[in-house]
């Protein structure tokens, strides 16, 4: 199965969301804001992880980079599109964010941003 996944991230804890190729929310969990927690995260999915995506801000470069070298697929998205597409959800959670994240990543509207 192909797995997508969102991650919000915040200092202390990343809230993750993996949604199906399909638009099914497979699991919602979260995990310590660390690139080893995450990527042990990641890898105990069952399926294919085909992008992995979170939006741009101060700890989104270092998380990126080192998801990159694990092996992941990973997208930096462009902050003020990311937060338009997430503003029409009535009730703003780090839960509902990482399944927003997810979701424009599955259907691939979102605009990509260049990590240094």
């Amino acid at each position: 199965m192909k797995l997508y996944i969102g991650l919000d991230v915040s200092l202390a804890s990343t809230a993750i969301c993996v949604v199906s190729s399909h638009g099914k929310v497979i699991k919602e969990t979260t995990a310590a804001s660390e690139p080893e927690e995450l990527e042990r995260t990641l890898r105990s999915l069952s399926g294919t992880v085909v992008g992995v995506g979170l939006e741009a801000g101060p700890l989104s470069q270092w998380l990126h980079r080192h998801l990159i070298e694990a092996g992941f697929d990973t997208v930096l998205m462009e902050t003020r599109q990311v937060k338009g597409a997430l503003k029409a959800m009535p009730i703003k959670t780090d839960r509902r964010d990482a399944e927003g994240i997810a979701r424009l990543l599955q259907m691939g509207w979102f605009r990509q941003v260049h990590c240094k």
